[in-house]
């Protein structure tokens, strides 16, 4: 894998995470008093455009390696989404919500170092 592999599939991460944060930060100004329309339009906009980079990236990348080596890094999403949540929409996550990501994390990193069955 070359550097600039590694760094379109971490862009890819951090621009999923991105568009899913500002997308909760956009539906969050829905319906306020007094109507924050530049505020839901900026992150329903910014949102759907984070996530088209997302999927266009991850698509190339899926054309050029194989989905075994890319999908290890889909395990990063859940604890970069929940630091996303924590900084940037002031959310709170108890130790259970951390030990889930943990989880969900741990069985990916398990399935990428499994080692090929030779059937």
């Amino acid at each position: 894998m070359t550097l600039l592999a590694l760094m379109l599939v971490l862009v890819s991460q951090v621009a999923m995470v991105g568009g899913q944060v500002l997308l909760k930060h956009g539906m969050n100004s829905v319906g306020k008093s007094p109507p924050q329309t530049r505020r839901v339009i900026w992150g329903l906009g910014g949102g759907i455009g984070l996530l088209t980079v997302w999927f266009l990236l991850w698509m190339g990348l899926l054309q050029k390696m194989d989905i075994s080596f890319l999908y290890p890094f889909q395990g990063l999403s859940p604890v970069l989404l929940l630091l996303a949540a924590v900084v940037f929409l002031k959310e709170r996550a108890d130790w259970r919500t951390w030990l889930g990501v943990g989880l969900i994390t741990a069985g990916t990193v398990l399935v990428a170092f499994t080692p090929p069955s030779s059937a």
